[in-house]
């Protein structure tokens, strides 16, 4: 099984970055993840391009396609996602409702230097993700104090947040192996 693993943030060292990467840790066996790392190459979404778009997207399309399930890990910019992470998901989305989006399970994670972890921005994602189509586990990760959270090696600090980071893993894996609801 391949999870797509998606930064929201374009920062190489940012604190989603590493906790995305934390997830390869915590993966059950037969299960890889993919990091998909060219979010800023995709350019604003255009309609008028929507028929024939631009290699980035296309190339963004193709990864989704290949992935059993995403995991997206975003920060949190003004209480919403940041845009170029729901400039993605825009071109993901279209066209509708056959996007490639469409029945594929994602679950959505994140960190942020304060106490709330990202809540509104997981919210925000998971609220765009079900209307483009996808199955957006409802389990959250929030990790507030990003600062404070992960290990040297890249694994989380806290024991207890890393075993609610498995179990999400493993409701994201089970939407995979759930019969699709049409």
């Amino acid at each position: 099984m391949r999870i797509l693993g998606i930064a929201g943030s374009l920062r190489r060292g940012s604190h989603n970055r590493r906790l995305l990467r934390a997830a390869s840790d915590l993966l059950p066996s037969g299960v890889e993840l993919v990091e998909w790392d060219n979010l800023a190459g995709i350019p604003a979404f255009d309609e008028d391009l929507e028929n024939e778009p631009p290699d980035s997207v296309l190339e963004f399309f193709r990864a989704i396609e290949d992935a059993d399930a995403l995991l997206i890990a975003t920060p949190e910019y003004n209480a919403s996602i940041p845009g170029a992470l729901k400039n993605a998901l825009d071109w993901a989305s279209r066209p509708f409702p056959d996007n490639v989006l469409k029945n594929k399970p994602v679950a959505v994670v994140g960190a942020s230097t304060g106490l709330f972890g990202a809540v509104w921005a997981q919210a925000e994602a998971r609220k765009a993700l079900k209307a483009s189509g996808a199955h957006p586990v409802e389990t959250e990760l929030p990790v507030g104090m990003a600062d404070y959270a992960f290990a040297d090696d890249g694994t989380l600090n806290d024991p207890e947040l890393a075993q609610r980071y498995t179990d999400l893993i493993a409701d994201l894996v089970r939407e995979v192996t759930a019969p699709v609801e049409v």
